[in-house]
């Protein structure tokens, strides 16, 4: 089954991107070394602590190998789990599941790598009110992907495509001339919920003049955050954004700020340890 909040067109379209690009004309080991009928049965298992993502599109992969696949999920996504910790046994045709092995491990690997950072980030600012924020710094063609395994960790959702949202950023405001007339084009046209990025604290006063309905502090420290809440005065919400860290985010967040986000979350994200394992008990 398709995760919530994933396009069912769009997952399938790339794992079959993903099956084109890693088998070509066929898997030559696998089919010269293993006896055409071989069963396998296998165990996928975390290495080392994680918070698992992508569990759902294993058997969706598996599948488009071998009708003849069965994908038990052991645990489910959203889950912190410790090294050794069963995460799905798989069963079928020892070929097409050695073919999709490398690709299904990759897919998890990443997508729990991006949950486990997250959940790391969301665990800093327990207890204030500040909500974490992805944003569209993901590997082309991902991104879908990459914002489901974001939420799997405990994000908010920024914006999912330049359509999701208006964000007036510096080179806007470069080129119209200034953060006054860059949002007063976008109130001409009609766009809400108009997001102006401020790189100082004038800016801030400048947008707020301008009608901004967000502000955006582009890498402020905790204290120029905190000035510019106490500028904003609830007016409207913040967002601190830009080379935000885990030694950082906690400070940040105490400065007042509605949101933070994190680019980190999905363009830095350390693969997870995963591997699948012949289970000779199976």
């Amino acid at each position: 089954m398709i995760p919530k909040g994933l396009s069912e067109v769009a997952v399938h379209k790339l794992l079959e991107a993903a099956i084109a690009e890693d088998i070509g004309c066929g898997d030559v080991t696998s089919l010269a070394v293993i006896p055409e009928g071989t069963h396998f049965s296998g165990v996928i298992t975390a290495r080392e602590v994680m918070v698992c993502a992508g569990l759902p599109l294993l058997w969706l992969l598996f599948c488009k190998y071998s009708d003849e696949v069965s994908c038990e999920l052991l645990v489910e996504d959203g889950m912190k789990v410790s090294p050794g910790a069963d995460l799905a046994r798989v069963e079928g045709p020892a070929v097409p599941l050695l073919s999709a092995e490398r690709t299904a491990i990759n897919l998890l690997q990443h997508l729990s790598g991006i949950a486990t950072v997250t959940r790391q980030y969301v665990e800093k600012i327990n207890g204030t009110s500040a909500i974490l924020l992805d944003t569209r710094k993901t590997i082309p063609n991902l991104r879908e992907l990459a914002k489901y395994a974001t939420r799997m960790g405990g994000a908010t959702n920024h914006r999912m495509r330049l359509d999701d949202g208006v964000l007036i950023k510096d080179n806007h405001v470069a080129v119209c001339g200034g953060i006054t007339e860059a949002v007063r084009r976008a109130k001409a046209a009609d766009l809400e919920n108009v997001e102006v990025e401020c790189d100082t604290l004038s800016e801030v006063e400048e947008a707020l003049e301008a009608g901004a309905d967000s502000i955006l502090l582009d890498n402020m420290d905790a204290l120029s955050c905190a000035k510019a809440v106490q500028i904003v005065g609830g007016r409207v919400p913040t967002e601190a954004s830009g080379n935000i860290n885990l030694e950082t985010i906690r400070g940040i967040a105490e400065a007042g700020v509605t949101y933070i986000s994190v680019g980190r979350l999905t363009h830095s994200a350390k693969a997870i340890n995963i591997g699948l394992d012949w289970d000779a008990t199976g």
